[in-house]
């Protein structure tokens, strides 16, 4: 395996984890409650844990600190609001666990995060 090969999957492994323990382990029920209300500090509390989670991922991949902070404030802005659409979305369509589309707009949620990291990766490795 090269070492671009291995750098890119430790970085992802990284996010993967980062991403596990800010969305499940450390997510309170503030947070979620809260995400759907726009500029609530519920949502913003989330999306910095994931910020501040990333760092670790990013240094993998950079040690510039233009980089890091372009995409630590990209990853914020794309979390924030995949978050605050999703419930958005669950509200209005009064969606609840047991319903199949429920599960959709979650998977989809999940995968716009999972892109966002493969995106970031994309961005420091091909433009820094």
């Amino acid at each position: 395996m090269s070492t671009a090969v291995g750098i890119v999957l430790w970085a992802m492994v990284a996010f993967e984890l980062k991403h596990f323990v800010c969305d499940f382990v450390l997510q309170t029920s503030y947070q979620y409650r809260n995400k759907g209300i726009y500029g609530h500090a519920g949502g913003l509390i989330h999306a910095g844990l994931h910020l501040l989670g990333s760092i670790p991922a990013l240094l993998i991949l950079t040690s510039h600190p233009v980089p890091i902070m372009l995409m630590l404030a990209a990853e914020f802005v794309i979390h924030y609001h995949a978050d605050w659409a999703k419930q958005q979305i669950d509200e209005r369509l009064k969606l609840t666990i047991d319903m199949l589309p429920y599960w959709i707009i979650f998977g989809l949620d999940q995968l716009v995060h999972q892109l966002t990291y493969v995106g970031m990766i994309y961005v420091v490795l091909t433009f820094f």
